[in-house]
């Protein structure tokens, strides 16, 4: 066992502390979830949820934010910049939380380091302690902001999310890799809340094991992209409940032209059960998608401690 592996499967208990840690936030105002990498992927689905939750909120990279803040909203100034970053000192989003606070928006982070940049340029904190052998492939940080970031829109996380998200974890694992024997060709399906999910999804399985992947809306998949299936293909379907039969639809095309489906979530060559609702599955299928991008890399002989070009924080000259 690696440490990658070590540290995706012991982050539970991180999980447990981080639970009730901070509460909602009460504000008006848009909410601007700013990232990059990994952290724009969280910030996309914590946008969704924050509307679903009645908030008024968008998602931007954090260069984006920082050079161009005018093209997303035409208000940027009067805004509640939520800015996510494990190290807190990634230079894009460091750059976009002064900025912004310099024209006169509040900014929150959401971090693992409570002594970073980025933490000494909010104007609110919300931070977590982390796995301390997690290395530069991010997993429990990732897992930890999604769960902050819920929490701050007023989610309610209970310990039974923890059981949920290890059981998938296990479920899933156990059937790797002979699942994906022989598939080259990955595809991450989730729609709504779920979508940056499924970019998360992608990500972690491409920097991991240096394999193409992509990641779309389920029923965009149509629109073109499907033309590239075959028998090297694995979809991996994170399944909505208020879109499910449209989704099972999609998924009987993709067999049909010989992808291999892991359907979390409902039907699939490999079906998933998840026993939590729409509000927390962004949450409790990371772990699983996690483990998944480490056994395709163990199949290519790669080491994820070390993935090839990446570095754990990206600062710019």
């Amino acid at each position: 066992m690696n440490t990658t592996e070590k540290v995706i499967f012991e982050q539970y208990p991180y999980w447990e502390k981080a639970i009730g840690s901070n509460s909602a936030i009460d504000s008006t105002e848009l909410l601007v979830f700013v990232g990059c990498g990994t952290s724009f992927n969280l910030a996309l689905s914590l946008a969704a949820y924050a509307n679903m939750a009645g908030y008024k909120a968008i998602a931007v990279p954090g260069a984006e934010w920082q050079n161009r803040p005018s093209a997303f909203w035409p208000e940027w100034r009067k805004t509640h910049v939520v800015a996510l970053s494990r190290s807190g000192e990634t230079t894009e989003t460091v750059a976009a939380a002064k900025a912004s606070r310099a024209a006169g928006a509040f900014v929150t982070a959401i971090t693992v380091e409570p002594e970073s940049s980025l933490a000494k340029n909010c104007d609110r904190m919300i931070a977590a302690a982390t796995h301390p052998e997690e290395g530069i492939v991010m997993t429990v940080s990732a897992s930890l902001m999604v769960l902050l970031g819920l929490q701050m829109i007023g989610q309610e996380i209970p310990l039974s999310a923890i059981s949920s998200a290890r059981r998938l974890a296990d479920d899933l694992d156990a059937a790797l890799p002979q699942i994906i024997a022989g598939r080259s060709h990955f595809v991450f399906l989730g729609g709504g809340p779920l979508f940056g999910i499924a970019l998360e999804g992608a990500l972690k399985l491409m920097e991991m094991s240096q394999v193409m992947t992509q990641a779309f809306h389920p029923l965009e998949y149509r629109h073109g992209p499907i033309s590239l299936v075959d028998g090297k293909t694995a979809a991996v379907v994170l399944y909505t409940s208020d879109q499910k039969e449209a989704e099972i639809k999609l998924v009987d095309e993709l067999r049909e032209k010989g992808a291999v489906v892991i359907g979390i979530g409902g039907p699939g060559d490999l079906e998933l059960a998840t026993d939590v609702d729409l509000s927390l599955a962004g949450l409790v299928v990371l772990p699983a998608l996690q483990i998944l991008g480490e056994r395709v890399a163990q199949a290519h002989q790669i080491d994820t401690v070390s993935p090839r070009h990446l570095t754990k924080v990206v600062k710019l000259a």
